[in-house]
C-alpha cells in the first residue's frame, strides 16, 4: 500500500522559533531542520510528508484576511499532489485562521488540519512535537474533511474553537461543540467522521477581501457615544459581545443609534461574552429591544468564526438582508441551531 503523503505549509508562530540574544524568534528554514533531527517523524507508521515554509514567516499576530487567502490558494494550488494538509500557525489567532479556512474552502474531500505549540519544537518539553506528529499521523490515518484544530490530544473543529488558556497546553476549548477526535493511548473518535474516500466535488477556493467590522465588548454604563463612533462608514458590520443569552442595557439613545445602523444597511450580530451557550434574545425583555432594533442572534458562534464568516459573506455581492439570514444559517457546522 502507498504511503499517504501530507502537505505542511510552515506560516511561522512559536513551534519554528530559535532562540536569539533578543528572545525567541523565527528563523528560515529552522523548523525544517529540527524536524529532519527527530528521528519519530520517519518512523514506518507516519505518513511521507513535504514541509513548505513560507517566506517571509508570518507571526499570528500580524495575520490578515490576505493571509487567509495565501493559504487557501497554497491548499488549492497543491490540492491534488496530497492527501491532506498540516498548517503550522503561532497559536494567538489560530481560531480566526481555521475559522475562516472553513468558509473559505468549500467542498473540502480531504483534512485539513491547523496546529502549532506553546513552546517551541528545539525547546526541551516543546509540546510541538506531540503536536505536529499527532496531526500528521491522524490526517494521513483519520482523515476528517473539514478544516480541523489540532491541540494538546484534541481534534477540534476549527470553526468551533477559541484560544482559552494564554500560557498553558491545553490552550484551545470547543465551548459548543464536542470533540472531532482524542489522541489519547488510543485514538477515539467522537463528533468527527472518515472523509469520503470518492468525493464527487472538486475543492473551489472562495476570494475573500478586508473587511470593516467592528467588535465592542458590552459592560455597565457603557456610552452610547462608543457605538456611535464604531458605526461611523465605512464599518459594513458590528458584532455586539452581550451579556448573558443576548441582552444589553434598553437605553432608547443606545437603541436608536444600533436602529439607525440597521437602517443604513450594516449588519449587527449578537454574540454572548458568556464562554458557553448561545445568545437567546426572546428570553428577556433587554435581548428582545435588540431584536426589534435589527440585531441579529449569534447563536453560539465563537467571536472567530462570526468575524470570519462576516469576511466570507461581505466579501460576495449579496445584500444586507441576504447576509443577516445567511448569518443565522449554519454553513459549515459553525452554530446550532436547536
Amino acid at each position: 500500500m502507498t504511503k499517504r503523503c501530507i502537505y505542511v505549509a510552515y506560516t511561522g508562530g512559536t513551534i519554528g522559533m530559535q532562540k536569539t540574544e533578543q528572545g525567541f524568534a523565527p528563523v528560515a528554514g529552522f523548523l525544517t531542520e529540527c524536524v529532519k533531527a527527530m528521528p519519530e517523524f520517519y518512523h514506518e507508521e507516519m505518513p511521507d510528508f513535504v514541509i513548505s515554509e513560507y517566506s517571509p514567516l508570518i507571526d499570528s499576530s500580524d495575520m490578515a484576511p490576505t493571509d487567509w487567502q495565501m493559504i487557501a490558494n497554497d491548499i488549492k494550488a497543491n490540492y491534488e499532489q496530497y492527501d491532506g494538509f498540516v498548517i503550522l500557525h503561532g497559536t494567538d489567532t489560530m481560531a480566526y485562521t481555521a475559522s475562516a479556512l472553513s468558509f473559505m474552502l468549500q467542498d473540502l474531500s480531504k483534512p485539513v488540519i491547523v496546529t502549532g505549540s506553546q513552546i517551541p519544537l528545539a525547546q526541551l518539553r516543546s509540546d510541538g512535537q506531540t503536536n505536529l506528529l499527532n496531526a500528521l499521523y491522524i490526517a494521513a490515518n483519520y482523515p476528517v474533511a473539514e478544516v480541523c484544530l489540532f491541540f494538546n490530544n484534541k481534534l477540534f473543529r476549527g470553526n468551533r474553537t477559541t484560544k482559552a488558556h494564554a500560557d498553558g497546553f491545553n490552550a484551545f476549548a470547543s465551548p459548543n461543540f464536542p470533540l472531532l477526535l482524542e489522541a489519547g493511548i488510543k485514538i477515539r473518535w467522537h463528533a468527527g467522521q472518515r472523509a469520503d474516500e470518492n468525493p464527487t466535488k472538486a475543492l473551489e477556493v472562495i476570494n475573500i477581501s478586508p473587511q470593516p467590522i467592528g467588535v465592542v465588548t458590552l459592560y455597565p454604563g457603557i456610552n452610547t457615544e462608543i457605538f456611535a463612533n464604531v458605526l461611523q462608514q465605512p464599518v459594513k458590520a458590528l458584532i455586539l459581545l452581550t451579556f448573558g443569552v443576548g441582552n444589553a442595557p434598553q437605553t432608547p439613545a443606545l437603541l436608536k443609534t444600533l436602529k439607525d445602523a440597521h437602517d443604513r444597511g450594516i449588519v449587527l450580530v449578537n454574540l454572548t461574552q458568556c464562554l458557553q451557550g448561545k445568545v437567546n434574545m426572546g428570553g428577556y425583555a433587554t435581548g428582545n429591544a435588540l431584536a426589534s432594533a435589527g440585531v441579529i442572534s449569534g447563536y453560539d458562534m465563537t467571536t472567530e468564526a462570526a468575524l470570519a464568516k462576516l469576511h466570507y459573506l461581505l466579501s460576495t455581492d449579496l445584500s444586507p438582508e441576504a447576509i443577516r439570514a445567511a448569518m443565522e444559517q449554519s454553513i459549515v457546522g459553525e452554530l446550532t441551531q436547536d
